[in-house]
């Protein structure tokens, strides 16, 4: 599948009619995630740096990636043309950073970096087709849906990798499956919880973890619907080695949908407005 382009978007068809305020906060803060790719790139070159070919496809997906960023950034700024995207993403880059001076994974191993990275594809394209399905605003559908399918086929590329350095590596279930939850718990780091502080809250508000996290997840996770829960849970058995249909899937899926909810119901809980 060819990559789009920003002209491909429809922007003319923009109704502020229809724009989610919710949801602006919430591409607010995935606009300045997206940019932040060129950082990660730099990441994984050092990781990778003996690997040629995992390197130029590094570069294309942190192109794709900015390009998310930017197209995000564009739409919020048609919805709130108050906001200032280059200078919330300058103040986010200042206060949030990772470390480029590594050259090995934190996860343990070149498999272990590649499963971590398949588990952010998941997410986003999980994430970005929830919000597709729920915006009724047309221009962030398209980008949305353009976007999700951009995460799959980024998906596809880090497990392709993985698979590779799967046949040099030992790693079996146990540990890519502890590796994945460890990725997917990371949803409630820094990363999201700073990008929301920066896309809606004011300068002179000091950073509170726990009120940006919430926040965030509290407005993300009532996006999501079961199906989308569903193929999540396909995506995430496939990487780890799993099948990624039947019983066992199923019933993973069913539990995952149980907690979303409980997790949602406790962030939502503890949200309050803005002073």
């Amino acid at each position: 599948m060819k990559h789009w382009r920003m002209e491909d978007v429809r922007w003319s068809e923009f109704d502020l009619g229809k724009v989610d305020p919710e949801m602006v906060k919430l591409v607010r803060a995935a606009a300045m995630v997206e940019r932040n790719a060129d950082d990660y790139v730099t990441y994984l070159n050092h990781v990778f740096h003996d690997d040629k070919d995992f390197c130029l496809a590094a570069g294309n997906w942190a192109y794709e990636e900015i390009q998310h960023g930017d197209a995000l950034g564009r739409w919020a700024e048609l919805a709130d043309p108050a906001w200032d995207y280059p200078a919330s993403f300058a103040r986010y880059r200042e206060g949030y950073q990772i470390d480029l001076a590594t050259e090995s994974s934190i996860r343990g191993s070149r498999s272990g970096e590649l499963i971590a990275r398949c588990m952010v594809e998941v997410g986003t394209s999980t994430y970005y087709n929830a919000l597709a399905d729920a915006a009724t605003e047309p221009v962030i559908k398209q980008i949305c849906k353009l976007i999700a399918a951009d995460e799959y086929r980024h998906f596809k590329l880090f497990y392709d990798h993985l698979r590779r350095y799967l046949r040099r590596e030992e790693l079996g279930l146990w540990g890519r499956l502890k590796i994945a939850l460890w990725r997917i718990a990371e949803s409630e780091d820094d990363e999201l919880a700073y990008a929301f502080h920066c896309g809606n809250e004011p300068s002179a508000l000091a950073y509170d973890h726990r009120r940006c996290s919430s926040a965030y997840l509290g407005g993300t996770l009532g996006y999501y619907r079961p199906r989308h829960i569903e193929r999540a849970t396909r995506m995430l058995f496939k990487t780890i080695g799993l099948p990624p249909r039947g019983w066992l899937s199923v019933a993973a899926s069913g539990v995952s949908w149980i907690l979303l909810n409980r997790r949602s119901a406790k962030f939502r809980a503890f949200r309050r407005p803005l002073q």
